[in-house]
């Protein structure tokens, strides 16, 4: 049984995808979805810790999501603000420590040499993951 759906956005629309699809998974199996959004960490120990948005971008992006997944069909909707180096690495391990039966993310369009140099946060959590990913386009 799938009872807590992990969706991580971003603010594209290739989130917009993501919650689309996990609103409506949820909706259909009544799970509890929590919408996640990652600001990361740039900066080394010398500078200290700086991150790529400002906290009101992230927020506001958390907060159109959920509203959206409500929209969607979602009746349980959370949302969850993370710090980490690494997107990838912070979605999986708050999936971990969080324990959830899936997660869904959205794509880029990244081909050949974007995709070799940019690599893909999607690609990473399917490999890094605990639990069934599920990449919506």
């Amino acid at each position: 049984m799938v009872h807590k759906i992990l969706c991580a956005v971003d603010g594209t629309s290739h989130s917009d995808k993501a919650v689309q699809f996990a609103a409506e998974l949820a909706n259909k199996l009544g799970s509890k979805l929590t919408i996640a959004s990652v600001n990361v960490m740039i900066g080394g120990a010398r500078s200290g810790a700086m991150y790529l948005k400002e906290d009101r971008d992230v927020q506001q992006a958390l907060d159109a999501a959920a509203k959206a997944a409500a929209a969607g069909g979602a009746k349980d909707v959370a949302t969850a603000y993370l710090r980490s180096r690494e997107a990838a690495a912070g979605v999986v391990a708050y999936a971990e420590q969080e324990d959830f039966d899936i997660i869904i993310t959205g794509t880029g369009d990244k081909h050949g040499l974007s995709r070799l140099v940019l690599g893909s946060v999607a690609a990473d959590i399917a490999g890094r993951a605990h639990c069934t990913v599920i990449i919506a386009r």
